[in-house]
């Protein structure tokens, strides 16, 4: 009797909630419609930095042209300059369309980064890539408004004893400054080369 009871009830919950729908077609149309997310993502924004010529920027300086920014530093062994090779290898696969795209390398490390190191090391990798370094707390602040997790490390094989974690994201920043895509630091320049032909 008891199971009769509860199967009843049941029974008169499902076809109460089916009625609902039929009825209300508002809350039918929430519940049927796929959820979709809607917004801009919260990557990019204000940063004050030092280029590698000793030169005080803002993000403001970079208006009218897309970025492509990479954090690293330049004594990372592998993931940052693999980056670079790969951002640089895109740029000289659009020809013409790359003049509208900065190259950009944001050091996270303040210590050892200076202008005039960052100097020697950008031009290795592209004759318009643009170093940027600064204070602990500007590196911070850009840090923080690209999103981009950064921890300082030991590390014993290190002459300096000292390493760091870095998110490894190169993100395309558009004209406005708005962030318009990432690319994982292990796509190939022919897939970046190709994504960013289709966005310009």
């Amino acid at each position: 009797m008891r199971t009769r009871l509860i199967i009843l009830a049941m029974l008169s919950f499902a076809i109460g909630g089916l009625a609902a729908l039929l009825v209300f077609p508002e809350a039918r149309n929430r519940l049927l419609t796929p959820a979709r997310t809607v917004g801009e993502a919260l990557v990019g924004g204000p940063f004050e930095l030092t280029d590698q010529t000793g030169r005080r920027v803002t993000d403001a300086d970079f208006r009218g042209r897309y970025m492509l920014v990479l954090f690293g530093f330049t004594h990372c062994p592998d993931i940052c300059p693999s980056g670079l090779q790969v951002m640089a290898a895109a740029l000289d696969r659009l020809g013409d369309k790359a003049e509208r795209i900065v190259p950009v390398f944001i050091s996270v490390d303040h210590e050892r980064d200076t202008p005039a190191h960052l100097a020697e090391y950008v031009k290795s990798f592209h004759p318009r890539l643009v170093g940027l370094t600064g204070s602990p707390e500007d590196i911070a602040r850009a840090a923080r408004t690209y999103r981009v997790y950064i921890r300082k490390v030991v590390d014993e094989k290190s002459t300096a004893g000292f390493t760091y974690d870095h998110s490894a994201l190169v993100y395309l920043m558009g004209p406005d400054g708005r962030y318009v895509a990432h690319f994982s630091h292990l796509a190939g320049p022919d897939v970046i080369a190709d994504r960013l032909a289709k966005m310009l």
